[in-house]
């Protein structure tokens, strides 16, 4: 069966289809990690776009649940290279054909994606359609425009958890607020005995204070940080009372609640080989991203924000920490999943501000329970 790839520009893509049939539009968006599609696919961060890799063959190693970083894909789209419908791999439990097909995901392969690459990094991530239809471009380019933004920017209520869970530990009580956050952020939590709640994304401050935190995990997330003021409200409510961690959408989020700004970038970062440099020793960690928006250089003066990391590439922010609070963020991936795990030990760095908060502030003694707090994870 034929698949199209119609971009805003004009531009189309014609190749072969696999996964569901249908339309969908989406932000068209490049990732270029060789390894890893199927958390790319379940990566609550790609909601709403439509995803190529730059790796040419995808599906050789199939698709494993253990590997799943949400409960589902909320990808609209995957356009590649080749596609290998038979998997070859011990671990593989399905194709991704058959994933796709499982959510009404539309593939399309056989198409050039090095163009479709440098269409992106030349015009900037631009809306796109996907279809298995028979309509004429002008239908497309019509139903594409009647597409609002509007569509495209409600991410994080969809993928966000609608109810607060719990993944019980016993060390420190760690209060995850989840914007779309990655399955591997909770793994990393719980492999170092936190007691990790699991909290929606409009949680308010006084919930959070409800539940006794040691500190706050702000998650990674789709779309644009402006897009939820809320969150920024409540962090900075929160901010000095709890040590805060942000990842990603987090740290944006942590940027906005302390006066600084946000802006888009012209086509983003996505994949597992962004070279970031950490400004107090000089060492460059190589990290996994995906995100469109960052923090503005500038918008941190004046701020009582400190920039702690910088890209290699492109210079933008990749860390921040707050001069008089215990509070810090980067703007990569710590957890990985796919990618490289040179950045783990901020977890670590994570408990270590959370316990030296302690010592400098005592605590009442903690409830016994949080009855609100469902069991089980993610």
């Amino acid at each position: 069966m034929q698949a199209r790839l119609l971009l805003q520009d004009g531009t189309l893509f014609t190749g072969t289809a696999f996964g569901a049939e249908g339309e969908k539009t989406g932000e068209v968006v490049f990732n270029t990690g060789i390894t890893g599609y199927q958390e790319v696919l379940t990566d609550p961060s790609y909601c709403g776009q439509i995803v190529t890799m730059t790796y040419p063959l995808i599906g050789n190693y199939g698709i494993t649940r253990d590997d799943f970083e949400s409960v589902r894909p909320y990808v609209h789209g995957f356009a590649v290279r080749r596609y290998e419908p038979v998997p070859s791999n011990w671990r593989a439990q399905y194709s991704v054909d058959a994933l796709l097909k499982e959510y009404g995901i539309i593939g399309i392969s056989d198409i050039d994606t090095r163009m479709l690459t440098r269409i992106i990094r030349h015009h900037g991530t631009m809306k796109g359609i996907l279809t298995t239809s028979s309509k004429s471009v002008e239908e497309l380019l019509e139903m594409m425009n009647d597409t609002t933004i509007a569509e495209l920017r409600n991410q994080v209520p969809m993928t966000s958890t609608p109810h607060m869970y719990s993944s019980p530990g016993n060390g420190e009580r760690i209060v995850l607020v989840d914007y779309g956050a990655k399955s591997g952020i909770l793994r990393e939590l719980n492999e170092r005995g936190c007691d990790v709640v699991v909290v929606p994304h409009n949680v308010t401050a006084d919930e959070v204070r409800r539940l006794n935190p040691d500190g706050i995990q702000l998650s990674n997330g789709p779309g644009d940080p402006k897009d939820v003021p809320h969150a920024v409200d409540t962090i900075r409510e929160l901010l000095g009372e709890y040590p805060i961690f942000g990842i990603c959408l987090g740290h944006q989020l942590f940027a906005l609640a302390a006066g600084a700004d946000t802006e888009k970038l012209k086509f983003g970062h996505r994949g597992g080989n962004h070279p970031v440099k950490e400004l107090e020793s000089g060492r460059c960690f190589i990290t996994s991203q995906n995100h469109g928006y960052s923090v503005n250089e500038q918008s941190v003066e004046g701020t009582e924000l400190e920039i702690t990391h910088i890209n290699n590439n492109d210079k933008t922010v990749e860390g921040l920490k707050h001069k008089r609070f215990p509070a810090f963020s980067v703007q990569y991936h710590p957890e990985a999943a796919p990618g490289p795990h040179d950045s783990s030990y901020l977890f670590d760095r994570f408990l270590e501000m959370i316990r030296e908060h302690k010592l400098n502030h005592p605590q009442q003694p903690r409830q016994a329970v949080i009855a609100a707090a469902g069991k089980g994870a993610r």
